[in-house]
C-alpha cells in the first residue's frame, strides 16, 4: 500500500495517552500477558474508529486497514475483529463506573479543568433488537419517550456531567431506558462530588433536579445548584402579578444573538422571591429556596406567535365543526360535545374556548363558540417569564444566577455531538452488557472530541477565530471540534518501506496551524 489515510489519528492517540486511557482500562480489567492486544488498546481504537468514521463492530477492521492504526497505535488491522471487539466491551462493563471515574479525574488534573460549575442533563439513545433477555447487573432496554421520537424502538437513557470550562464532559453514566431522570440526580451528585475532591461545586440542571428528596441530598452533601422550576409547578397568577418594568435588566448576550444588530436582541430582567418546598410528611422540614424570575423579550416573542398559530389552528377546525354540526359527521349533542372537546384539549385553548350547544325544534344540535380575550389578555401578562431555583448565597445576585444558568445549553451542544459525529444512536449489539461498554466507548471518545476543542481555543487565545476551515470561504470562525478534526481528515502516512520509517507530507498551512495548537508534532505519527 502505496499511501494510508492518517487524518487526526496521531491527535486523537497524543491526547489518549495523556488520559491514560489504556493504562486504566487494562488496571482496571488485567488479562493474560500472552494477549495480542490488551483491552485498553482495543478501546483506544475504537475511540479512533468513532473519531475518524465510526463503524459497526464488523467493519472496525476495514477501518484500521485503510488508516494508520498500526503505525499509530501499534495495533494490527487482524487484531480488531469483532469477536476481539466484543471481547474487550465484555470486560469493560462491569468496571465502568471505575473507569469513568479515573478517567474523569484524570482529564481534570491533567487539563486543569474548572470543576467549580457542573452542568447534568440525560437523553436517550434508540436501539435495534428485541432485547428479551437482559443482563440484571447493566441497565436494560426499556420503551420510553425517547429524544428522536422513534417510539418503536427500546432505548438505553445516558446522561453526562459537562464541566463549564469548556464544556467538557468529564463524566456520564448509562441508565435503564424507562429510568425516571429525577431518581438518578442523588447517585450522581456523589459521584460528581467524589471527581470534583474538597472544592465545592455548582450543579446545574433541568427541571427533574428539582424534587424534594433531590433538594435535601444536595443541602446535606453542601452542593449549590440551580435549576428551573417546572411550569406545573408555578403557582397560577405568579407571572401575571409581576411588573416587569421593577425588574433589573441583566447585560447579557445570548450566543445565537452575537452578531445581531442590538435592537434586535433578545433582552432579560430579573427578580426575586422565596419559594417554601415542603416535603410529604409533616415532620418533613420545609425547604427555602430563592426563585428568580426572569423575563426573556425572545421567549415572550415566541409564546406569542405560538399561542396566535394555535388559535389559528383551532379557530379553522371550530369553524368546521359548527358547519358540521347535526350533519352525518356530528349528528347529535352529544357528538358535537365530544368533538369540542377533543379540539380544545389538542390545541390546549381550553381556558379560552366558550362554547354553546342549543337544539332546533327538530332536535338538530347547533354549535357557536367564542374565545374569551380576557382571558388570552390574561395569559399573555405571564409570557416570558420562567423561575429558577437555587439555594445559592444570597450575596451572589439574581441576574448572577441567571449568568451561571445561561451555560445549560452546552450539554444540549454536546448530545448533538454525541449522536452527530460520533454516531452514537441507534445502536445494535447482541447484550445490554456490550452496549453499557459501548457507551462508555463513546462517551470518552466525545471528553477527547471536546478536550481537543478546548485547547485549540485555549492555545488560540486571545484570538478566538480562524480561517481556513472552508474551501473558499475566507471568514473566519471558531475552531470547535468538528471542524478541527475535518481539517486534519485528509492527512495521509506513506508506510514504513525497506530501511525508511514511515513518514507523511508536509501539512498543509492550516494543518499545520492546528496540530501546533495541539502541541503535536506536524511531521510524523507518534507511533510506540
Amino acid at each position: 500500500m502505496l499511501e494510508k489515510r492518517l487524518g487526526s489519528l496521531p491527535v486523537i492517540a497524543d491526547f489518549s495517552r495523556r488520559l491514560d486511557i489504556a493504562g486504566i482500562v487494562d488496571r482496571a480489567c488485567p488479562m493474560r500477558d500472552i494477549a495480542v492486544v490488551s483491552h485498553g488498546q482495543v478501546v483506544e481504537a475504537l475511540i479512533a474508529n468513532r473519531l475518524t468514521g465510526p463503524h459497526a463492530m464488523v467493519g472496525v477492521a476495514d477501518w484500521a486497514r485503510d488508516w494508520a492504526v498500526q503505525e499509530v497505535y501499534g495495533v494490527a488491522a487482524d487484531a480488531l475483529n469483532d469477536d476481539r471487539l466484543g471481547r474487550a466491551l465484555d470486560a469493560v462493563a462491569p468496571r465502568v463506573e471505575q473507569i469513568v471515574g479515573s478517567v474523569g479525574a484524570r482529564a481534570i488534573e491533567a487539563f486543569g479543568i474548572d470543576v467549580a460549575r457542573l452542568h447534568w442533563d440525560m437523553t436517550s439513545i434508540s436501539l435495534y433488537g428485541a432485547y428479551d433477555r437482559v443482563e440484571d447487573e447493566h441497565p436494560a432496554p426499556a420503551y420510553g419517550h425517547p429524544k428522536d421520537r422513534r417510539t418503536d424502538l427500546k432505548q438505553i437513557q445516558a446522561g453526562i456531567g459537562v464541566a463549564a470550562d469548556g464544556g467538557i464532559p468529564v463524566f456520564h453514566r448509562a441508565y435503564d431506558g424507562g429510568a425516571g431522570e429525577v431518581a438518578q440526580v442523588v447517585d450522581t451528585m456523589h459521584a460528581l462530588k467524589a471527581m470534583a475532591g474538597p472544592c465545592t461545586f455548582l450543579l446545574i440542571g433541568d427541571s427533574k433536579l428539582i424534587s424534594y428528596t433531590n433538594v435535601t441530598a444536595m443541602l446535606q452533601a453542601g452542593v449549590t445548584f440551580i435549576a428551573p422550576l417546572a411550569a406545573s409547578r408555578v403557582p397560577d397568577g405568579l407571572f401575571a402579578g409581576i411588573d416587569r418594568a421593577t425588574a433589573t435588566p441583566v447585560d447579557y448576550i445570548a450566543e445565537r444573538d452575537q452578531d445581531t444588530p442590538p435592537w434586535h436582541r433578545a433582552a432579560y430582567r430579573v427578580t426575586e422571591d422565596t419559594m417554601a418546598l415542603p416535603g410529604r410528611r409533616k415532620k418533613d422540614p420545609v425547604h427555602q429556596l430563592r426563585r428568580i424570575l426572569v423575563h426573556s423579550t425572545a421567549n415572550a416573542d415566541a409564546a406569542g406567535k405560538a399561542r396566535t398559530l394555535k388559535l389559528a389552528q383551532a379557530r379553522t377546525e371550530l369553524d368546521t365543526l359548527t358547519r358540521t354540526a347535526g350533519t352525518r359527521y356530528h349528528p347529535t349533542v352529544e357528538a358535537v360535545t365530544a368533538k369540542a372537546a377533543d379540539i380544545a384539549r389538542r390545541r390546549r385553548i381550553t381556558a379560552y374556548l366558550r362554547t354553546t350547544i342549543t337544539t332546533t325544534p327538530t332536535g338538530t344540535p347547533v354549535f357557536t363558540w367564542t374565545f374569551d380575550q380576557a382571558a388570552i389578555d390574561a395569559d399573555a401578562t405571564g409570557d416570558g417569564w420562567y423561575a429558577l431555583l437555587t439555594n445559592l448565597a444570597p450575596d451572589i445576585d439574581a441576574a448572577e444566577v441567571l449568568h451561571r444558568y445561561k451555560d445549560q445549553p452546552t450539554v444540549e451542544r454536546r448530545y448533538g455531538d454525541l449522536k452527530g459525529p460520533l454516531a452514537v444512536a441507534p445502536m445494535f449489539l447482541r447484550h445490554n452488557r456490550r452496549i453499557t461498554a459501548l457507551i462508555t466507548v463513546i462517551c470518552l471518545a466525545l471528553l477527547i472530541f471536546c478536550l481537543i476543542e478546548r485547547e485549540v481555543r485555549t492555545n488560540l487565545a486571545p484570538d478566538t477565530d480562524m480561517i481556513g476551515f472552508y474551501t473558499n470561504d475566507r471568514r473566519a470562525m471558531k475552531p470547535t471540534g468538528r471542524l478541527i478534526l475535518r481539517a486534519l481528515s485528509d492527512l495521509r502516512l506513506i508506510p514504513a518501506h525497506h530501511d525508511q520509517p514511515p513518514t507523511i507530507p508536509k501539512p498543509g498551512w492550516l494543518q499545520a496551524q492546528l496540530l501546533d495548537l495541539l502541541h503535536v508534532d506536524p511531521t510524523q505519527p507518534r507511533w510506540p
